[in-house]
């Protein structure tokens, strides 16, 4: 007589165990354990682990040995795409595209899909969503050139896998992992194992044909890849789409990328025919900012290797009640407090009575500590009522003895200042020595908080009279 055998799977790491556990011994957290279905065994089957299949057979080869290709990636189509990737796409790669429901996804894969097959790749667009009419009919209102782009809306990972084998594409898209299902595995779609055993059939065969492979990752309400987190360890690149889908712009960022830098982002904008890219992501996010008013603060800030300008905002107004409120949109409210005790202590600016808001203009999400002169500046500069000049712009760590301390790539950053028409530059001065500033540009150099408020806040920019540190002090 046949039984079904169940076991609890980890959702974070893919953990298994014959029992319900309250922490999941692989990753340390707490109720992640699901009883998943595994199939059905026989009584009399044979107690012993079955052997796993042997390899492909491959041998180990000599590093240094492999020939280089010049220019091994593929152009997209999609400069901001391309940047994100480090370049282009890598044959033989895989990437995870992760992000709200409605963002752009499915859309940004569609364009690339048919870029590339217009341009005479062979290309597969894998749909377990859809029907082939619907994906026609979204590439007529985009206005795409499909060229022999295929289309196959299958759900069952198997035949999709006869499929790859049969045409040997360049390039697929498999829209969405969650929806893929192995028919020989008791599990529903979208279940760690399914999506863990896709994901791997998928891997193995980008490797093993030299097949970029783009997976499209459903996220739950917290943000994260809906499935095993494993599946992030696997494929080579991961992107996420940031921002508001009610809102016209989005932000691509690269959390992992092997080919690349990480954090790198590329911003789009979601028009009627499509995600269109932004080339000048500064601009656009200081297209909108309000002129003359307190609590404005540019930052220079750099993700990835391209250096951004941002509207930081600050209101600061009193409490109507006994504990003061923080809240902060794109920066860690954590860091925001921080930041408040420091300015408080070492400024002498009081904060215990004043609520505190603070907000990253565009939907970007602000991670490094660079930031942290410019939001203390902003959040002053709202306490006090008094604007900081529109010709400046804010880099710099701030410690917790309120010292100033250095940034990375300040010459880029001070390069993009200059090529959006700003002309003073607030910096932390150890940051001063060997800086070439480009015509036109004046640094301030300052070590301490206090020092930085006497200068944005203070004295003006246009007063000719202040003294200011060059980059040859």
């Amino acid at each position: 007589m046949a039984k079904l055998k169940t076991r609890y799977v980890c959702s974070e790491c893919g953990y298994e165990t014959p029992r319900w556990l309250g922490k999941c011994p692989g990753c340390d957290q707490w109720n992640t354990l699901v009883e998943t279905p595994m199939g059905n065994i026989s009584d009399d089957a044979p107690a012993k682990k079955l052997k796993q299949a042997r390899g492909s057979g491959a041998q180990p080869v000599i590093l240094k040995d492999i020939i280089e290709e010049e220019d091994p990636r593929v152009k997209s189509g999609v400069g901001e795409l391309d940047r994100v990737l480090g370049g282009g796409i890598v044959p033989g790669s895989m990437t995870l595209v992760g992000g709200e429901p409605g963002i752009g996804k499915s859309t940004l894969l569609l364009q690339v899909a048919a870029h590339l097959a217009a341009g005479g790749m062979n290309v597969l667009y894998v749909s377990g969503e859809e029907s082939a009419r619907q994906i026609k009919l979204r590439a007529q209102r985009l206005e795409l050139n499909l060229g022999n782009l295929m289309m196959l809306a299958e759900n069952d990972i198997s035949n999709v896998m006869d499929q790859i084998d049969r045409l040997h594409p360049e390039f697929v898209v498999v829209d969405s992992i969650q929806t893929m299902y192995r028919p020989d595995m008791a599990s529903a779609p979208g279940s760690v194992p399914q999506v863990r055993e896709s994901a791997a059939l998928l891997m193995r065969a980008a490797k093993s044909s030299a097949c970029s492979i783009f997976i499209v990752g459903h996220v739950t309400k917290e943000g994260a890849i809906a499935g095993p987190r494993v599946l992030e360890h696997m494929v080579d690149c991961v992107l996420y789409f940031e921002g508001d889908r009610q809102n016209q712009y989005r932000i691509l960022r690269a959390v992992k990328n092997r080919f690349g830098s990480i954090n790198e982002i590329g911003i789009f904008e979601m028009r009627r025919l499509g995600m269109v890219e932004v080339p000048n992501p500064s601009e656009m996010l200081l297209s909108q900012r309000a002129h003359g008013q307190s609590g404005s603060v540019v930052l220079c800030a750099l993700e990835g290797t391209r250096p951004v300008l941002v509207d930081v905002q600050a209101l600061v107004a009193p409490t109507a009640i006994g504990y003061p409120r923080r809240m902060a949109s794109g920066v860690e409210q954590g860091r925001l407090a921080l930041l408040l005790a420091v300015l408080e202590k070492r400024a002498g600016l009081p904060m215990y009575n004043q609520d505190v808001y603070i907000n990253i203009a565009g939907g970007l999400t602000l991670d490094e500590p660079a930031c942290d002169l410019a939001l203390m500046v902003a959040v002053a500069s709202a306490a006090r009522n008094i604007p900081v000049d529109e010709t400046f712009a804010v880099m710099g760590e701030v410690g917790l003895a309120g010292e100033v301390r250095a940034v990375s790539q300040v010459q880029r950053r001070v390069g993009e200042c200059a090529r959006l028409g700003f002309k003073n530059v607030l910096l932390p001065r150890s940051c001063m020595r060997g800086l070439k500033l480009p015509e036109g540009v004046r640094a301030w150099g300052v070590e301490t908080i206090g020092e930085a408020l006497r200068t944005a806040l203070v004295m003006p920019a246009s007063n000719a009279d202040k003294p200011t540190h060059t980059a040859a002090e």
